[in-house]
């Protein structure tokens, strides 16, 4: 984890300590965590979840998926849908050139 924890702070583009500051959590335990001494505890893996609920738990956690949570579009309040076309068939073609003439089939 400590290596998914520095990528993470690169693609944030913040330190150590902006972290430990934003998360409550104390300087050195990022440290640690980062070196690879301490393992993260619920309180941190809790911190990240609310504070970076973009990134994907189960990526920082197991290595596995993207590092950001896809984001979905949000659904329409009052979707429209589109309008009922009755059969139709094609009655005429016409043609353009480029010499300014055309041709019509019917």
């Amino acid at each position: 984890m400590d290596k998914r924890l520095q990528q993470f702070l690169d693609a944030e583009n913040i330190s150590q300590s902006q972290l430990a500051d934003t998360l409550g959590v104390a300087r050195a335990g990022i440290s640690h965590i980062l070196s690879g001494r301490n393992r993260p505890g619920f309180d941190f893996l809790e911190a990240m979840a609310l504070h970076f609920p973009q990134v994907s738990m189960d990526w920082l956690l197991t290595g596995k998926g993207r590092m950001y949570k896809d984001a979905l579009p949000p659904a329409p309040e009052n979707p429209v849908s589109a309008p009922k076309l009755s059969p139709r068939r094609v009655s005429k073609i016409l043609v353009f050139y480029d010499d300014n003439t055309f041709e019509e089939f019917q």
